[in-house]
């Protein structure tokens, strides 16, 4: 998604990453990678349970899950990944946006 941010922006997407992490880590993280989006630390899970994403030790954590959510606060896509490399590609998340505005 980073490499793409400006095709995200363009479509008036705003991207949120909640970070199974504590609020250090979070920080220490997006600083590093400057990252050009949000990180929500969320380190016992609670916003992760609310959406139903998997967590699964044995794969190695919390699942990767996906939503775009219009201006309306409806969740127009959603994809809970099997894996950890389980991630849709950024031009079927644009097609998505594309048709939601």
């Amino acid at each position: 998604m980073k490499k793409d941010i400006r095709q995200f922006t363009d479509r008036k997407a705003q991207i949120v990453v909640i970070a199974p992490h504590e609020k250090a880590k979070v920080e220490a993280y997006w600083e590093k990678e400057n990252l050009p989006f949000i990180g929500i630390p969320d380190p016992d899970g609670k916003l992760g349970k609310l959406y139903g994403q998997e967590w699964n030790l044995i794969k190695m954590g919390r699942m990767p899950a996906l939503f775009i959510i219009d201006k309306k606060s409806a969740i127009v896509f959603s994809q809970y990944a099997k894996n950890m490399a389980d991630i849709p590609e950024n031009n079927e998340l644009f097609e998505v946006l594309d048709r939601s505005t």
